[in-house]
């Protein structure tokens, strides 16, 4: 073989190595970029695994999930806010207050108290008033007791009161106000019930997640399928933070990662 062919052999043999490498660098960082816009899987098996997932996920995938899975609104409105910033996730133990003005009975509010001490740790005291915007649904006692019993938190569709308690606590509660009147003489109590809080339907057992973005319902049979589609969105969403900075463009990033 003369010089000049061996030169030539060589030579393509070098042009077909760096083809290679290239080809390999190209697929690597298209399975890099595929790997950081899709989450790992949903795992979990378990109350405890759906309640951790949905303690590290933004209400605000949540309600996206509901929406895009469901069709439905499952979000509080712009009234419930919390008493302190707060982050929780639990299975809703439901408490209805409806007026009886005079109510002289004892017991009158007893289901309120027993929805309490039968409740399970990892629970959320869901609370309705009837008309009850300016009245304390619960307060230091009540907060003291739930805290004890390792609830989650509070959701009062109404008022609450005994602040100082609560934070001293660290008991997180979502309330419509802050109002310092009382229930007792008021109202009468049944537990464990469907109710309809702030405007959205809550059964026993529903999951409640809140964050200092709102409240959100996730009904028990749809929690598995909400949780992954949640994981989803939120792992893109945090995903497009940087790209964003990098282009300097949200429409590049969305391009990119497919959503909004």
């Amino acid at each position: 073989m003369s010089k000049s062919l061996r030169f030539l052999v060589r030579r393509r043999g070098h042009l077909v190595l760096a083809i290679a490498v290239l080809v390999t660098m190209f697929l690597m960082t298209e399975q890099l970029m595929f790997a950081q816009a899709t989450p790992p899987p949903a795992t979990a098996t378990s109350d405890a695994d759906l309640l951790d997932g949905f303690r590290h996920v933004e209400v605000a995938s949540v309600s996206d999930a509901m929406e895009q899975l469901l069709g439905r609104k499952m979000y509080m409105t712009h009234q419930m806010r919390p008493i302190f910033p707060a982050k929780f996730a639990g299975f809703a133990v439901t408490v209805q207050l409806k007026k009886s003005e005079g109510e002289k009975d004892p017991a009158a509010l007893k289901p309120m108290l027993e929805a309490i001490d039968t409740g399970a740790p990892n629970s959320v005291y869901v609370m309705v008033l009837e008309k009850g915007i300016d009245i304390a649904g619960i307060g230091g006692l009540m907060g003291t007791a739930l805290h004890a019993r390792d609830f989650s938190g509070a959701i009062i569709d109404g008022g609450v009161r005994d602040i100082t308690q609560l934070q001293k606590l660290g008991f997180p509660v979502f309330a419509l106000g802050i109002v310092p009147s009382t229930s007792v003489s008021h109202y009468r109590a049944e537990r464990n019930i469907p109710v309809v809080c702030d405007g959205v339907p809550v059964q026993a057992n529903d999951i409640i997640v809140a964050d200092m973005d709102g409240v959100v319902v996730v009904p028990r049979a749809n929690a598995q399928q909400v949780l992954a589609l949640a994981q989803q969105l939120d792992y893109k969403e945090h995903s497009m933070y940087g790209t964003i900075e990098q282009l300097k463009s949200i429409e590049k990033a969305v391009a990119k990662f497919g959503r909004l």
